[in-house]
Parts: structure tokens; C-alpha cells; sequence
């Protein structure tokens, strides 16, 4: 018996009718408690061995005499490059294993979608996990300080981070919802930059502003984690979409379809910020974080004309935010009460709050089944 008939039962009180929805949603709810605890089981096994792994080639890896923690010649790369090897392995086993067949019924260009979307994500699992090595080794350097390791210890440390990134991965190979994708969007964000921060060549640089943690002998990681931020948000936008597909059916493809090459080319700008580093090419530099942000508002607002009717809770976390980000610039601009990297932080940090915002309402009102496309084509 379907839920909405159980809700009509209950509303004309018949005690048959009541216990008989009851028990269905009892085993309905039994089967998917199974069904979860059996993943949960499968996730431990792939915690351990992806454990096994990463300890068995950090051990290959880090032969030779001891090494510190983080700084030239130290642990955290090797490490960080075993961790997310065996992270994105992880999420390519849980992928094909828990959805294999599923773009099987889908036109070609769907099926496209979905597998560059997978290939993307393959990518960011194992960035996400190397850099969140790369911060916590910095972190450890700093507590530990003289701390050396041989081949065994870094082997050991290499483990343990090949199965927390894993775990992670390989959770998320089972079932990865668009509101999961956005949170690690903004965690990697975080965590890019405070190693960034914790490995700048300019002590001072935030009385500039944050593209100049793109500049000097750790660029690198400012630049790296903008340009798989890109990825990232183009690949939430391709997720936007799916979940788009499966609330309105074809009849919106045209609509989905700008809000999806929309967020794509948020993600392309945003990388190219990080491909155009401020001290080699300052104007491009800027020109182009002028056109991420102007076309971050296009996506947003495009977005938002997409949903059916207009959700109370994103429509007040719109209004909020703006009046928010309006009062920001005149307090930075017109009154100097903080600086330009503050209103960076301020700017982003309420973007990614609306963003959270805009999947949440979108996971709560989209089915979560695959929808297969009816159109053999795109674009008509």
C-alpha cells in the first residue's frame, strides 16, 4: 500500500486499515535499516583495507633514513600522494560496485554526463584527501616538533590516512547526495587554504588580499585548491541539474540545461584564477575573479527562476545573505572597519552558506531515484 493511502486510512480512523499501514511501514522501514547496515559493514571492510594498503606502499615508499613530519624532504607529500591514490580507488570501487548498470537505460548524452561527473569526482576525492594529509601533517610538524619517522612509522601514519580518506570516499561511492558534494566543496575550501596560509611565502599577506597566498615559493597550494574547487563546482552544477531532471522530468531540459553550462562555467572561471596567479598577470587575474563572481550570481539567480514555485527557506537566506554582503562592502569601502581579505572571507563564506542552503531545499524536494531521460538528444 502506497504511503498516501495510508494517510488517507489514517484520516478516516479505520483500525484495520491503521495496523495494516503500520506493519508496511515496518518492513519498509526494516529493509532499508538492513540495507544500511549491510553498507555500513561493507565500509568497514574497505576502511581495513584500504589501511593495508596504504601502510603496505608507504612502506615501499619511505624506505631509507628517517624523515620529519612536513618542510623538503619530509613524509607529507609521499603520504599525502598514497592517501589519495587509494581514496580514489576507493570511490571508483564503491561507484562501479553499487551503481553499475545504472546509465544503462539512459540516452548517450546522459550517460556522458554522469560518467564525466564520476570521473570529476574521482579526481576531488583523492585532492580532498591529499590536501587534508598535507594540513594535518602541518599541524603535527608544528606539535611534534623534531619528530622523525622510518619506513615503519611513515608507513603506519600512511595507513591511517589511506583509510580515513578511504572510508570517506567510499561512503560516498555508495550514495552521494548534491547537499554532500557542497559541504565538501566548502570544507575543501577551508582546508586549502589554511594550508596555504600555514605555508605562504608573504607572512603579512592578509593585509593584501587572499590572491596573494598565489604568489611565492608555495603558490602552489593556494592555486591547487582553487583549480579543484573549479572542478568541484562545476560538478555540483551537474548534480544541480540531475536533481533538477528528476523533479520536472524533460519538459525543463532546456532550463536545467543553462543552469548546468551556468555552473560550469563558475567552476571554469575559478579555476582560472588559480591558472592565472595575481603576480604574473595581475590584470587577467582580476578581470577573471570579477567575471567568477558575476557569474556565480547568474548561476545563483538562474537557479533559483528554475525551482517550482519559490521555497520560504531560500528566499529569506537570498534576501538575508544580500542585505548582508550590501552592508559588508559599505562597511569595508566606506568605513575601513576591516579590510579587503575580510570581505573576501565574508563574501565567500555567505555564498557557500546560500549554496548549502539552495541544495538542501533542492535534496528535500527532488526523488531521490535515477530518472532516465526519455530524449535521445539534448537539444532539440
Amino acid at each position: 500500500m502506497s504511503k498516501s493511502g495510508c494517510r488517507a486510512r489514517r484520516v478516516g480512523r479505520t483500525p484495520g486499515a491503521a495496523h495494516e499501514c503500520f506493519d508496511g511501514e515496518m518492513e519498509r522501514g526494516g529493509q532499508e535499516q538492513q540495507w544500511r547496515l549491510q553498507n555500513e559493514t561493507e565500509a568497514v571492510w574497505a576502511t581495513a583495507a584500504a589501511f593495508v594498503l596504504g601502510a603496505g606502499v608507504g612502506i615501499l615508499v619511505l624506505g631509507g633514513d628517517p624523515r620529519p613530519l612536513a618542510g623538503p624532504q619530509s613524509l607529507a607529500m609521499p603520504i599525502a600522494a598514497v592517501a589519495g591514490v587509494v581514496a580514489a580507488s576507493a570511490f571508483v570501487v564503491s561507484t562501479v560496485r553499487h551503481h553499475r548498470g545504472e546509465t544503462a537505460p539512459m540516452p548517450r548524452w546522459q550517460m556522458l554526463i554522469s560518467n564525466l561527473s564520476a570521473v570529476a569526482l574521482t579526481v576531488v576525492f583523492a585532492a580532498v584527501t591529499a590536501m587534508g594529509v598535507l594540513l594535518a601533517t602541518q599541524v603535527l610538524a608544528t606539535g611534534l616538533q623534531g619528530l622523525r619517522l622510518g619506513a615503519l612509522g611513515g608507513g603506519m601514519l600512511a595507513g591511517v590516512a589511506s583509510a580515513v580518506g578511504g572510508r570517506f570516499a567510499y561512503g560516498a561511492g555508495i550514495g552521494l547526495r548534491t547537499v554532500d558534494l557542497a559541504g565538501i566543496l566548502f570544507g575543501f575550501l577551508v582546508i586549502g587554504t589554511l594550508f596555504a596560509m600555514s605555508t605562504a611565502a608573504d607572512p603579512r599577506w592578509w593585509e593584501h588580499n587572499f590572491s596573494t597566498l598565489g604568489g611565492g615559493a608555495g603558490s602552489w597550494a593556494f592555486n591547487g585548491t582553487l583549480i579543484v574547487a573549479g572542478l568541484i563546482v562545476a560538478t555540483v552544477g551537474s548534480y544541480i541539474g540531475r536533481d533538477l531532471h528528476r523533479l520536472l522530468g524533460d519538459g525543463a531540459l532546456a532550463r536545467v540545461t543553462r543552469v548546468v553550462v551556468l555552473w560550469a562555467l563558475t567552476g571554469a572561471a575559478l579555476a582560472a584564477i588559480g591558472l592565472v596567479p595575481l603576480e604574473r598577470m595581475k590584470v587577467a587575474h582580476n578581470v577573471i575573479a570579477l567575471g567568477t563572481l558575476a557569474l556565480f550570481v547568474i548561476a545563483a539567480v538562474t537557479t533559483a527562476r528554475v525551482f517550482p514555485g519559490s521555497p520560504r527557506a531560500l528566499v529569506v537566506t537570498t534576501i538575508g545573505l544580500t542585505a548582508l554582503v550590501g552592508v559588508s562592502v559599505v562597511l569595508c569601502f566606506g568605513f575601513g572597519i576591516f579590510g579587503v581579505t575580510a570581505l573576501e572571507a565574508i563574501v565567500i563564506g555567505l555564498g557557500m552558506l546560500w549554496m548549502l542552503t539552495l541544495v538542501r531545499v533542492l535534496g528535500i524536494l527532488s526523488p531521490s531515484q535515477s530518472r532516465p531521460s526519455a530524449r535521445a538528444k539534448l537539444l532539440r
